[in-house]
C-alpha cells in the first residue's frame, strides 16, 4: 500500500474558522498549488447537506456538484437549505462561497427516507467484486512539483492501472486525515472526498501533456459505505471534440455502493 508523499504540519483538510472553514495544504491538487482538489469541497458541501435539518430515517440518495469557479486553497463558507420538504423525499440545495461570498460550488442532493424492506437479494455484478485494499500496491504520483497535497493525505491501494498507467484503474482509498479538524469523517462524507477522483485514477491522457478538469461530479449512492476503505472503478472517455467522461462504480468491502460520473474539460498544455 501506499505510503505518505511529504509531510504536513496539520492533520485535517479544513480547519474552523469562525462560520468558515479554512482549507489546509493537503487540499491541494494537481493541476495549480493554490488551487484545491475538489474531493475536499465537495465533502465540506456535502457535510453541510447532511447537517441541514436532519432525520435519523433518511439518507441522501443522489447529489451533483457543479463546479462553477476553481476553489482556493482560503476559508470558505459552506450553506444549505431544503428547498423542496417530504415525508419521504426531500430536495436539497447548496453551496460553497469564496471570502468575497462568490460561488464556487452549487450543489443539489435528494434526501430518501430509509426502511426496511424485504427483498430477494440482488445479483452480483458480472465482473465480480474487486479485490480488497490489502491486495493493492501503491502508484507513484502524477509530477505536479507538489509534496504535500491531496495525494499525500489519501491512502491508495492501486488493484489494477496506476496513476502515470494510461487507461481503466481500480484503487481503494483512505483519507488519512479528517474533513474537518476535531471531527470524525461521516460515511457520506468519507464516500465524497474519494469520489471525485476518478477520472485522476483512471487517466485516458497524458499528465503532462494534457489537462483533463472535471467541471462537476455527480454521485449516486443506494447505500453509504462500511468502513473505512472506498474502491474506485473507473474509467475515462475522452473524445477529440475536448470533451470527456468519467464513470466511476463505487465499492466498499461489504459490496457496491453506487456510482459517479465527471464531465471533463479537455485540453492540452502549453507547449
Amino acid at each position: 500500500m501506499a505510503a505518505a508523499q511529504g509531510t504536513s504540519r496539520v492533520d485535517a483538510f479544513f480547519e474552523p474558522d469562525g462560520d468558515r472553514h479554512r482549507a489546509t495544504e493537503l487540499t491541494r491538487g494537481p493541476w495549480d498549488h493554490g488551487l484545491q482538489h475538489a474531493g475536499p469541497p465537495t465533502a465540506l458541501l456535502g457535510r453541510a447537506l447532511e447537517r441541514c435539518e436532519p432525520r435519523s430515517a433518511a439518507q441522501i440518495a443522489r447529489v451533483t456538484f457543479e463546479i462553477v469557479r476553481p476553489v482556493p486553497i482560503a476559508a470558505l463558507e459552506a450553506r444549505a437549505r431544503v428547498v423542496r420538504p417530504g415525508r419521504s423525499v426531500e430536495l436539497l440545495e447548496g453551496e460553497l462561497l469564496d471570502e468575497e461570498g462568490r460561488e464556487l460550488v452549487r450543489a443539489r442532493a435528494w434526501r430518501v427516507r430509509t426502511d426496511a424492506i424485504e427483498l430477494t437479494p440482488a445479483p452480483e455484478p458480472a465482473a465480480g467484486p474487486p479485490p480488497g485494499p490489502e491486495g493493492g500496491r501503491s502508484s507513484a504520483f502524477f509530477p505536479t512539483g507538489a509534496t504535500v497535497g491531496y495525494h499525500t493525505a489519501i491512502e491508495w491501494s492501486f488493484v489494477a492501472g496506476g496513476f502515470r498507467e494510461l487507461g481503466p484503474a481500480t484503487v481503494w482509498m483512505r483519507s488519512r486525515v479528517a474533513l474537518v479538524a476535531g471531527e470524525s469523517l461521516t460515511p457520506l462524507e468519507r464516500v465524497l472526498v474519494a469520489a471525485d477522483s476518478g477520472n485522476g485514477v483512471s487517466a485516458a491522457l497524458d499528465f503532462t501533456r494534457h489537462r483533463f478538469v472535471n467541471v462537476d461530479l455527480g454521485v449516486h449512492l443506494h447505500r453509504l459505505p462500511a468502513g473505512e476503505w472506498v474502491c474506485l472503478d473507473a474509467i475515462t472517455t475522452p473524445q477529440p471534440s475536448g470533451i470527456g467522461l468519467a464513470d466511476t462504480a463505487l465499492w466498499d468491502e461489504q459490496g457496491p455502493l453506487g456510482r459517479a460520473l465527471q464531465t471533463l474539460l479537455i485540453e492540452r498544455r502549453p507547449s
